[in-house]
């Protein structure tokens, strides 16, 4: 079966190029698993080999915080699944279980499972960072053309450049507020996630940093003043206690927290406090935006002052898609929403995927149609 899809969401995924995609939502019911579902749906269209994992739980019938009801992740025939065999039970689907990863989760092993017919699925994925690769490799040996990463809320560590090619980011009304707070708040994430890549000259000066992990700090002259493997939770005094030098560059590996980040804006202040020309401020390197924990308005703060940050790889935002609807009232208009979204967010491929395409229902329908409309409780076979 091959559709003509209309979506521009797919189309940019495709022009990109992209081998695994993460798909992350601003909060709970910004509409995830139906931008998920809708690049699973484009994908089938299109005959491309895909697999599906996540970071942590979903897929479940309810809300797990508001005990809403939400949309289940639909699976097509002939896509590869890597969940937790605990899972398995509840799928709604017949599949062919195709092998083990060796990889423990709280509901059980990582396995890999073939999907024979359409139908929904709860998908419980490793959560650590090194298991996800081995997870994504393995699909890929299995002949994925794409991964895709249904992202947990709270766990941003999967769009990170270092497991993922690019980020569908999902937002709604459900953040509250009207459409200019949404459209704000949407854009302070985009903000922290879309840090700038670093310079090339200072970016081979931290290349060691983010190579071997730890931190380092350079001079306003790129003179190495300090180079440790320290967890980034210890180097808040480390990095004081250079604060009467002329600290020019600082690289930290793992996550920025508020109190490192209070150090590094102390150092900044004071580089600003003693006259560097314009571009001469405190120049921070972290290794991308998903590692970065503070606000955009603190981020905006140290802009002020003269400093700037950077990631040292880039997070590439394909999309942001929206869902106007939210179970805690406070619904938009879709049009208008999608509008003032596309106004605010010139830079991006903006789009509500209910509105805009079909594919998904068309597809659906096809598919239960040539099965009867059955739905069957899966056993391994």
């Amino acid at each position: 079966m091959k559709a003509n899809s209309q979506s521009r969401l797919w189309q940019g995924l495709r022009q990109g190029q992209i081998e695994t995609l993460a798909v992350m939502g601003m909060a709970k019911n910004t509409g995830k698993t139906v931008a998920l579902n809708h690049v699973l749906a484009e994908a089938h269209a299109a005959q491309v080999p895909v697999g599906v994992t996540s970071i942590g739980r979903d897929g479940e019938d309810r809300d797990q915080v508001f005990l809403f009801p939400k949309p289940p992740v639909l699976i097509w025939p002939g896509s590869l699944v890597a969940t937790a065999r605990d899972t398995l039970a509840r799928a709604k689907l017949k599949f062919k279980l195709l092998g083990s990863t060796g990889i423990d989760s709280p509901m059980g092993e990582i396995v890999i499972v073939k999907a024979l017919e359409y139908g929904e699925m709860e998908i419980a994925g490793a959560s650590r960072s090194s298991d996800q690769l081995k997870v994504i490799h393995r699909l890929k040996q299995a002949g994925c053309e794409l991964v895709v990463l249904d992202g947990a809320l709270g766990r941003s560590h999967h769009a990170s450049p270092a497991i993922a090619d690019g980020v569908i980011l999902a937002t709604g009304a459900a953040l509250g507020g009207g459409i200019g707070d949404v459209i704000r708040k949407t854009g302070d994430r985009l903000a922290i996630l879309g840090l700038p890549q670093v310079p090339a000259e200072i970016g081979a000066r931290v290349q060691d940093v983010f190579a071997r992990g730890g931190v380092g700090l350079w001079d306003g002259q790129g003179q190495l003043l300090y180079r440790a493997d320290i967890a980034s939770l210890n180097a808040a005094s480390v990095l004081l206690a250079y604060a009467e030098l002329d600290v020019g560059t600082i690289a930290v590996s793992g996550a920025v927290g508020r109190l490192l980040w209070k150090a590094m804006s102390q150092l900044a202040m004071l580089r600003s406090g003693k006259g560097q020309g314009q571009g001469q401020g405190l120049k921070i390197v972290v290794a991308d935006g998903t590692k970065l924990f503070v606000d955009a308005l603190e981020v905006q703060a140290l802009t002020r002052s003269g400093g700037q940050i950077y990631g040292y790889r880039s997070i590439r935002i394909l999309g942001l898609t929206l869902n106007p609807f939210s179970p805690m009232g406070g619904s938009f208009e879709g049009h208008e929403f999608l509008l003032h979204a596309r106004e605010a967010f010139s830079g991006y491929d903006v789009s509500d995927v209910v509105l805009e395409s079909s594919t998904t229902q068309e597809l659906a329908q096809q598919v239960q149609q040539n099965s009867g409309d059955k739905h069957h409780v899966a056993t391994a076979t």
